[in-house]
């Protein structure tokens, strides 16, 4: 299990290596843009359960602690769901993954390369 640490402290927050992966590209390339944002999860029924929120920002310490030494393959419909809900109003939010009809890809191929940002199309009727 992968953990995340935000400004050194660690939080209650154990993912598999492939979910981490996937919040790591999502996060990073958001805050390479300069944004922030709420990031939000439900937590563990052993931690008593309920749901935590942290706020993200360029200038916050981040550390993705991962299990294993491999990088995982990454499911492009799950970064466009993470994406699409860190530019909602309620913020990143961890989705289940869901099936990939386009197949994995590497990590290497998606880390530099967010989709392009979701525009909002307002009628002045």
């Amino acid at each position: 299990m992968g953990q995340l640490i935000y400004d050194s402290q660690p939080l209650e927050l154990r993912l598999d290596d492939r979910a981490l992966t996937h919040l790591q590209i999502v996060i990073v390339n958001l805050i390479r843009r300069g944004e922030s944002f709420v990031f939000s999860w439900k937590d563990d029924p052993a931690v008593g359960g309920g749901r935590s929120s942290i706020w993200i920002h360029p200038y916050c310490g981040l550390h993705f602690k991962f299990a294993g030494g491999k990088s995982p393959s990454v499911n492009r419909s799950w970064l466009d769901e993470l994406y699409a809900s860190a530019a909602s109003g309620s913020g990143l939010v961890l989705s289940p993954e869901p099936t990939d009809a386009e197949g994995p890809v590497s990590a290497d191929d998606v880390a530099g390369a967010p989709p392009a940002r979701p525009t909002t199309t307002i009628n002045a009727s």
